[in-house]
């Protein structure tokens, strides 16, 4: 399942005002990286996976649309499963990536890095 187009264009539309922001293709969908770190993904799953941070994690999963995340098998500390029902208003869509943005303020920033590989012809 390819992510989710409509979500990308709108999570690039509220981060366009950061200098930050790396888009990478990864896990079947769409990350966006913010100072370096993972902050939110269109999943190509469904939905959003979204970085809240382990210590508010719990109270996200009581929210209606969300779920753990679950990677491998195992669920990741400190991400959430958002369905789409709970991004469709563009409010709903700014209160995740606002939640993700939140968390990744609290982590250093990571330098960019260099991709290595031959000289493409």
């Amino acid at each position: 399942m390819p992510y989710d187009n409509r979500a990308a264009d709108g999570i690039r539309i509220l981060l366009s005002d950061r200098h930050d922001v790396v888009e990478r293709r990864m896990m079947g969908g769409l990350v966006f990286m913010v100072g370096g770190n993972m902050c939110v993904v269109a999943s190509g799953r469904g939905g959003l996976m979204v970085r809240v941070g382990a210590d508010v994690q719990e109270r996200v999963l009581t929210e209606q649309h969300v779920k753990p995340m679950i990677m491998a098998g195992r669920p990741m500390t400190g991400f959430v499963r958002v369905a789409p029902e709970g991004y469709r208003t563009a409010a709903a869509l700014r209160k995740w990536v606002e939640r993700g943005l939140s968390y990744v303020a609290t982590l250093p920033a990571k330098p960019a890095k260099r991709r290595t590989g031959g000289a493409r012809r």
